[in-house]
């Protein structure tokens, strides 16, 4: 009994901790948006378009997907980029989703 109980204080104390990182990361659930980059073009009065591109990631085994800035800017047409964002969604570590979005003319 005194090994079980010290097993599960181990692994409860190893489960339980958080590392430092430079993305906001839960390890329930995430869901994020933070900023990438700012260009010095300016908007030109005109409402700005929004491109986004995606991977996805299964267990953290298997990712898929093109989330560059280039594709994100490809599919809304945009040529003058004003600035990128990037999103994330995981869920438990099983399924995740990360997204490049683009805004510009």
């Amino acid at each position: 009994m005194k090994k079980l109980l010290t097993a599960i204080a181990i692994t409860a104390a190893v489960a339980l901790t958080g590392c430092a990182t430079y993305t906001p990361l839960g390890s329930l659930y995430t869901q994020v948006k933070l900023p990438v980059a700012v260009t010095e073009a300016k908007a030109a009065g005109t409402k700005l378009k929004v491109g986004k591109a995606e991977c996805k990631s299964v267990l953290g085994l298997v990712a898929t997907g093109d989330a560059s800035i280039d594709t994100a800017a490809k599919n809304a047409g945009i040529t003058v980029i004003h600035h990128v964002d990037w999103e994330a969604e995981n869920i438990l570590g099983i399924i995740g989703t990360y997204r490049c979005v683009v805004y510009g003319e």
